[in-house]
């Protein structure tokens, strides 16, 4: 059995976001914090969850991981977006929970370290990335507006070996920095068989309406469907393509219908430079069941995930787990 979304079960009631679906009008230039629900101090919360300033966080100066976390406050829980991290730069993307299980919002950074007593890096500042699409490309699956998860944090970051590394995620909020330990598994680059950006994307038939004989439930999950659904092989080569694989109905994390609403706002802003194509998970739409033969070509193991491929047919863009409306642009900018 596959490991979809396993690292991300521990955030799967909270990394969700809000949810429609008419993409007929192109979206108008708004700011995305626009769109996270106006309670008190929320978007003002967010807002300045986008613009961490790395002074502000302690700095290293030769301390150990264990060193940095004896001086912030203890408490919250960290939610890794991903799993997937090989050697050189990786997206690490996260949420911040406390203890009752709301979702914390404030200027964050991390710090990381082979091991908790080896010396520090960072502070790599995390801007937060919001969510939640304009109403209109909501869809049924995804949250609705009381839901408090409305932005995800993430950073770049450089690991230089393999192995297990030691994390330490770092926020201000109330006043005063919280933070948070975690740890994850660090691959070679060999060992990563999935696509990366700079290679060729396998050109692989997508599911289609006539690939799959009519059968409109089979071919989407999303409530209501989304006409993203040509066939990335006659596609790929000719212009660029956003290929998203997500299954809004049967997402163990709950932030496929997220993403594929994100996808269907991209649409309509890029959508006449752009192809975009969402490809269901399961074989026959039964959670657990097999892979459809697109995720095996690209070998992917979790969900989901966005590749933004060139006019040539070169990946220009990965995404894994949750990311959000400024993290699907860039990508997309990246291959037109």
């Amino acid at each position: 059995m596959i490991r979809i979304a396993s690292i991300l079960l521990v955030c799967a009631a909270l990394l969700a976001a809000c949810g429609g679906g008419n993409d007929s009008a192109p979206p108008p230039n708004t700011d995305p914090v626009e769109q996270v629900p106006d309670t008190p101090g929320l978007r003002d919360a967010v807002r300045e969850a986008q613009s961490p300033d790395p002074t502000s966080f302690p700095p290293v100066k030769g301390q150990t991981l264990e060193d940095i976390a004896g001086l912030v406050t203890s408490g919250p829980q960290a939610a890794v977006a991903g799993s997937v991290y090989t050697t050189g730069e990786n997206r690490f993307a996260f949420g911040v929970i406390d203890a009752d299980g709301k979702p914390i919002y404030g200027p964050s950074a991390i710090y990381v370290a082979p091991a908790p007593n080896q010396p520090a890096q960072g502070p790599f500042a995390a801007p937060a990335d919001v969510l939640l699409t304009q109403a209109r490309y909501r869809s049924k699956q995804a949250a609705t507006e009381t839901d408090p998860f409305a932005a995800i944090y993430a950073t770049q970051v450089k690991f230089s070996a393999p192995g297990t590394w030691a994390v330490l995620v770092m926020t201000r909020s109330g006043g005063r920095l919280v933070g948070a330990p975690m740890r994850i598994q660090v691959k070679t680059k060999k060992q990563d068989t999935i696509p990366d950006v700079g290679e060729s994307a396998p050109k692989v038939a997508t599911d289609t309406l006539e690939s799959l004989d009519g059968d409109k439930d089979l071919l989407d999950t999303r409530d209501p469907k989304t006409d993203m659904h040509s066939n990335f092989a006659d596609a790929v080569g000719k212009k660029p393509v956003a290929l998203l694989f997500a299954t809004p109905q049967l997402c163990v994390s709950r932030v496929c219908g997220p993403v594929a609403d994100i996808a269907l706002q991209m649409k309509a802003k890029y959508g006449k430079r752009m192809t975009f194509i969402h490809q269901e998970v399961w074989a026959d739409n039964k959670l657990n069941s097999a892979l459809r033969p697109p995720l095996q070509a690209f070998h992917v193991e979790t969900e989901p995930w966005l590749f933004v491929v060139d006019k040539g047919g070169k990946i220009t863009a990965r995404l894994e787990g949750s990311f959000g409306v400024d993290a699907f642009e860039k990508a997309v900018k990246s291959g037109l």
